[in-house]
């Protein structure tokens, strides 16, 4: 199990970070989804006035892919963050969930969602990628 608890200050200065950050993965998250649903309306409109070129069409397509991808990873981010916050609320924030170890403060300042220390993500890590093989 864990060796110290955390402090209130600490735990507050993390809270303030993962806040910050859960406002900025909101705003990229809206603003993917702003601009996604314009090309949308844009292309249910009248375009009988002009013809569209095939590479336009498959640039358009290929800058929708990569938004799309975009905003799946920011979704998953921000899923991150709302866990770490709810551990900030229940003492359990910077424990590792699988050993029980506090996660380095390294690791938490880079990584401020992270759910896990360095080498029980490692070996999370290697055992995902032997099942995907």
């Amino acid at each position: 199990m864990a060796e110290k608890d955390l402090s209130n200050e600490i735990l507050d200065e993390y809270k303030q970070v993962l806040l910050i950050e859960k406002e900025k993965t909101e705003s990229l998250i809206n603003k993917i989804n702003d601009i996604q649903k314009r090309n949308t309306e844009e292309r249910s409109g009248d375009t009988s006035s002009y013809t569209l070129h095939q590479a336009d069409m498959g640039t358009d397509t290929s800058e929708s892919e990569r938004r799309v991808y975009i905003l799946e990873k920011e979704i998953v981010k921000l899923k991150k963050i709302n866990v770490a916050l709810h551990r900030i609320y229940d003492k359990t924030y910077g424990i590792c969930l699988i050993c029980g170890q506090y996660i380095p403060e390294k690791r938490l300042k880079i990584v401020p969602y992270a759910k896990y220390c360095i080498d029980c993500k490692n070996t999370e890590e290697l055992n995902n990628n032997k099942k995907r093989r």
